[in-house]
């Protein structure tokens, strides 16, 4: 774990807004492409964020993934759900108010889940991530 990655925390007792922005910085400290962070509450009961990031590779995308589990495990949160792993091109992480999607590229493109939600409010991440 780099510096950076230690000043990364999360505070205690969180809102589902914190606990998102955390999570884009888990995921921008191992170079997730193209993160956005969208407010999804109004348009579904099944989440208050979404936080949808690409990986260039099936062993990027299982290590975004691994990555955020381990994090926040290490923050006492762990997913209510998981779906796919090893080898898949999407990978959904359920932490209840806060949902990850970590997508290769095809299937982001093809799911494209911001369009889907095209209603929603894609939250200001700029001072939370590093530029490429």
């Amino acid at each position: 774990m780099n510096e950076t990655e230690n000043k990364i925390t999360l505070p205690a007792n969180a809102t589902s807004e914190q606990t998102a922005q955390f999570i884009v910085s888990v995921l921008d400290s191992k170079k997730a492409k193209n993160i956005k962070l969208l407010h999804v509450e109004k348009q579904t009961v099944i989440a208050d964020y979404f936080v949808i990031c690409s990986g260039n590779s099936r062993t990027q995308i299982k290590s975004l993934a691994d990555e955020v589990e381990y994090r926040m495990s290490g923050e006492g949160i762990e997913p209510l759900h998981v779906e796919g792993g090893r080898g898949d091109s999407w990978i959904l992480l359920d932490y209840g108010a806060v949902i990850v999607h970590v997508f290769g590229h095809d299937a982001r493109a093809f799911y494209d889940l911001e369009k889907l939600y095209d209603g929603t409010t894609e939250q200001d991440i700029s001072g939370l991530i590093t530029e490429d």
